[in-house]
C-alpha cells in the first residue's frame, strides 16, 4: 500500500485524499511514518548517489547542501568545498535552564527543505518562510528527505540566540535506504566510523546533535551495528559537545522490522536506552502518552510524542486544533513533537501568513506556556528583525530599499500576545515596511487613547540576575511617525522586578515632560537624556537595582499629561537595549580598530556585463591581525567604486550582511571606468554596537590587468 501511495500520490495529493483515505483504510494502514507524509520527489532515486549539479569546489553564492551519499560522508568531501566556511553558525547557544520538564521539540519541513533557507548570503525574496516564535520550543530539527540533512546556518544562528538548540536529520528509506544501511552496518567499525562523521560535521559546524531516522528494514544480524551506531553517535557528541542531543525516530524495532509502534515499549525501547530521546510517529492513541510515561520512568520527559500540523493521523487533526494533542501530552507529562509547522505557509492559511502564523503559535503557548526566558545576561538588545523585510537601515538612516530575507538577521524576539478579537484599545504588532531604527522592522502600536488611560503590551520575559552595577536602559522612537499621527502618543517602557525576598516593583522609563500620573501604582524613573538621530529619538537613563531580578519588559503606552485628545494614537519602537554601566563605557572602545584587521580579496574574477559594464566575483576573508579566532556575530559588507584621479569616489553601496569572516561577491557591476573597487567591513555586535564606516577596514582591488 505504502508503494502504491508513493508511486501515484504527490505530497500535495495526500494533504488533500488523507482524511477521506484514513477514514475508509484505517485497518489497511495502521502508521504513518515521516516517508510517507514527506514522499521524495519523482526523480529523488535517481538523484540519491550523485552529489549536486553544482561544482561545490568553485566560487558561487554560497548555499547549505545536505549531503547525499555515503561516500561523500565517508570521504569529508564536504570540508573542502567552497561553501563550507559560510554553513558553520557563530552564534553560540545561549544558556539555558534546567529543563527536568516537558519540552517541545519542533521539526521544520517547509516544502521539503533548502527552500531560500539554502542562500547563507541571504536573497531578495521578502516573503520566504521564517519562524519568530522561539520562546515556545526547546529544540528545533531540520528536516528532509537526503540522506544527512545539515540546518543551514541561519537556523542554528537565530534558533541559539533565543536558547534553542538545532539538530540535523540522519535518514534512510525505501529500498535505497536499506542498501545504505547494510554497507553504513557491515562491520562494528563502519558503524562507528560514520557516526563520528556526523559528530565530527555537528561539532565543526555549530549546531546540536542528530535526528536519527531509520525507515527501512534492517537485517536482523545487523542489528547490534546499529544500536552501536545510536550508542557511539551519542557518546562522541557528548564528549565532543557537552549538552548535544542524538533523538531517535519511532520507526525499526530492536527486531529490525519497519514497524512504527506509537508509544515507547519493548520494541523500540533498547534504542532510546541509547540516545537521549525518542520521536514517536504520529498516529498514537489517547492512551499512548501515559503508557510511554510509565515506560520511561525519570526518563519521560525524553519521550517526544509526534503531532502532524497537516493533521494527517494525528490524535485532534492537527491544524487548527493542534493544542487538542498539546493539551493531552502536557496533563501526562511527556514531551511534544511538531512536525511541519510550515501547514500555515504552505496552505497559504488566510488572512496572510504574519498573521496565520502568531495565530497558530498562540494555540501552542495557550497550551504549554513560555518555555524560554530572555534575556539571561547582559548587554541586552534587540531591533525586534523577523530575519526579512524591505528595506535595511542602521542608527535611522537606510543602508538598501530591496527586499530581504536571511533569518541569520533575526534579533530577540519580542513575546507579542496575539489576540484574534482586536478588543485591546491598541494593536501590537511587528511591521517591516515603515522606517526602522536598525535592521528591518519595528514594534507598531496603534490605536486609540483618551485622557490618562494607558496600555501595556508585554515584549519581553527575562531571568535577568542584576549586581551591584548599574544597567542602562535605551531606546528609540520614530519622530517622523508621531509628527505625522498625534504628538501626545508617547511611549516608555515598564520594568517589572522581584526582589530576593519575591517582593515586586514596577519602574516606568518615561520622559519627564510628558510622564503620566500614576504616582499610586508605578516608581519613575525619568529619562536622564535624549538624542534625536536620523528621525529617531533615542531616551536613555540608568537605574541601581542590585540583587533584583528583571523579570518583565513591556510597552507603556500613554497621552501627555492632561492630554483631552482622542484622535488616533500611533508610535513605532525601533529598539531597546540594557547594559551595565561598565559595558557601556567599554563599548566605546570594544571593537577592534581598523588597524588591527587584515582583510584578503581571493577567486577575484571579472567577466565582462551589459552596455560596456563589467561584472566582478571575488572573495573576501578578514581577521584580525593578533587572534586566530577573532569572529563577531555580524558584518555589514560595503563597496565602493574608484575611478579615474579626475572623477570623485562613488557612493558607498550596501551589499549584505555577513555572520562569518568571509563574504562572496557574486554579482557586484562596475562601469567601464572604474579602475578599482574598495570594500568596507563593518564590525558589529551582539549588543547592537557597530564601528564607525571612516574607521572600519578596508580592502582595494585593483581590477586593471583582470579579465
Amino acid at each position: 500500500m505504502r508503494e502504491l501511495l508513493r508511486a501515484y500520490f504527490s505530497r500535495r495529493t495526500l494533504v488533500s485524499l488523507y482524511n477521506i483515505f484514513f477514514t475508509l483504510s484505517r485497518t489497511l494502514l495502521t502508521s504513518f511514518p515521516l516517508s510517507l507524509i514527506m514522499p521524495k520527489p519523482n526523480d529523488a532515486g535517481a538523484e540519491s548517489e550523485s552529489l549536486p549539479l553544482l561544482d561545490l569546489s568553485k566560487p558561487s553564492s554560497p548555499i547549505s547542501f545536505p549531503i547525499k551519499s555515503l561516500q561523500y560522508l565517508k570521504s569529508r568531501s564536504y570540508f573542502d568545498s567552497f561553501h563550507f566556511q559560510f554553513n558553520r553558525s557563530t552564534v553560540p547557544l545561549r544558556r539555558n535552564l534546567p529543563d527536568h520538564r516537558p519540552r517541545v521539540l519542533v521539526c521544520h519541513d517547509m516544502k521539503g527543505g533548502y527552500v531560500d533557507d539554502k542562500w547563507v548570503q541571504g536573497c531578495e525574496n521578502d516573503a520566504g518562510y521564517a519562524i519568530w516564535h522561539w520562546y515556545l520550543m526547546d529544540v528545533f530539527v531540520y528536516f528532509s528527505h537526503s540522506l544527512v540533512t545539515i540546518p543551514p546556518p541561519c537556523w542554528t544562528n537565530t534558533a541559539h540566540r533565543h536558547g534553542v538548540k538545532v539538530l540535523g536529520t540522519f535518514i534512510t528509506e525505501w529500498d535505497e535506504g536499506k542498501a545504505t544501511c547494510s554497507e553504513m552496518l557491515a562491520t562494528k567499525d563502519s558503524a562507528q566510523m560514520y557516526a563520528e562523521r556526523l559528530a565530527e560535521l555537528a561539532a565543526s559546524l555549530g549546531f546540536d546533535g542528530w535526528l536519527i531516522n531509520i525507515e527501512n528494514e534492517i537485517d536482523k544480524e545487523q542489528i547490534p551495528n546499529l544500536m552501536e551506531f545510536v550508542s557511539h553517535l551519542t557518546k562522541v557528541l557528548h564528549l565532543s559537545m557537552p549538552g548535544a542531543l542524538v533523538i531517535w525516530y519511532d520507526s525499526v524495532t530492536i527486531h529490525g522490522d519497519l514497524k512504527w509502534q506509537d508509544h515507547l515499549n519493548e520494541k523500540n525501547k533498547p534504542f532510546f536506552d541509547l540516545c537521549d530521546g525518542i520521536f514517536m510517529n504520529y498516529t498514537w492513541k489517547e492512551r499512548y502518552p501515559k503508557l510511554s510515561a510509565e515506560v520511561a520512568g525519570d526518563r519521560k520527559y525524553d519521550v517526544y510524542m509526534g503531532i502532524d500540523v497537516f493533521g494527517r493521523g494525528s490524535f485532534g487533526g492537527g491544524q487548527w486544533n493542534v493544542d487538542t494533542a498539546l493539551d493531552l501530552l502536557k496533563r501526562n507529562n511527556v514531551s511534544a513533537a511538531i512536525f511541519a509547522p510550515g501547514w500555515v505557509y504552505e496552505t497559504a492559511q488566510p488572512p496572510n501568513f504574519h498573521t496565520a502564523q502568531n495565530k497558530w503559535w498562540s494555540l501552542v503557548e495557550k497550551s504549554w506556556g513560555v518555555v524560554q526566558t530572555y534575556p539571561q545576561v547582559l548587554p541586552f538588545y534587540s531591533d525586534f528583525n523577523q530575519g526579512f523585510g524591505y528595506h535595511v537601515s542602521l542608527e535611522g538612516r537606510q543602508l538598501s530599499d530591496a527586499p530581504w530575507y536571511n533569518i541569520s538577521c533575526q534579533s530577540l524576539q519580542p513575546l507579542l500576545e496575539f489576540k484574534e478579537d482586536n478588543t485591546d484599545i491598541i494593536q501590537v504588532n511587528f511591521d517591516a515596511r515603515e522606517a526602522s531604527y536598525n535592521g528591518g522592522g519595528n514594534i507598531v502600536f496603534k490605536g486609540r487613547l483618551e485622557g490618562d488611560v494607558y496600555f501595556t503590551a508585554r515584549l519581553f520575559k527575562p531571568l535577568l540576575h542584576l549586581s551591584s552595577s548599574p544597567i542602562t536602559v535605551s531606546y528609540s522612537i520614530s519622530d517622523l511617525v508621531q509628527v505625522k499621527s498625534d504628538e501626545t502618543s508617547k511611549l516608555g517602557l515598564l520594568l517589572g522586578f522581584s526582589s530576593p525576598s519575591h517582593q515586586t516593583k514596577s519602574i516606568l522609563v518615561a520622559p519627564q515632560e510628558t510622564t503620566p500620573r500614576l504616582d499610586h501604582m508605578f516608581l519613575k524613573c525619568l529619562v536622564a537624556s535624549k538624542q534625536t538621530v536620523s528621525e529617531w529619538t533615542v531616551h536613555e537613563t540608568s537605574l541601581a537595582m542590585d540583587g533584583y531580578t528583571l523579570t518583565e519588559i513591556s510597552a507603556f503606552c500613554y497621552r501627555t499629561e492632561n492630554s483631552t485628545k482622542t484622535s488616533e494614537y500611533v508610535a513605532l519602537l525601533g529598539h531597546i537595549s540594557i547594559k551595565e554601566h561598565a559595558q557601556l563605557q567599554q563599548n566605546l572602545v570594544s571593537l577592534p580598530p581598523a588597524s588591527s584587521w587584515v582583510i584578503e580579496a581571493h577567486s577575484i574574477e571579472l567577466v565582462p556585463g551589459d552596455s560596456g559594464s563589467k561584472i566582478l566575483r571575488v572573495k573576501l576573508e578578514w581577521k584580525q591581525k593578533q587572534l586566530e579566532d577573532s569572529v563577531l556575530p555580524v558584518y555589514n559588507v560595503y563597496a565602493e567604486s574608484v575611478k579615474s584621479t579626475d572623477k570623485p569616489r562613488s557612493e558607498r553601496v550596501f551589499l549584505g550582511v555577513s555572520h562569518v569572516p568571509a563574504y562572496y561577491v557574486s554579482e557586484l557591476v562596475v562601469d567601464s571606468d572604474v579602475k578599482g573597487v574598495s570594500f568596507v567591513v563593518q564590525p558589529c555586535g551582539e549588543d547592537g554596537s557597530w564601528s564607525k564606516l571612516d574607521v572600519s577596514p578596508k580592502h582595494l582591488v585593483e581590477l586593471e590587468g583582470l579579465s
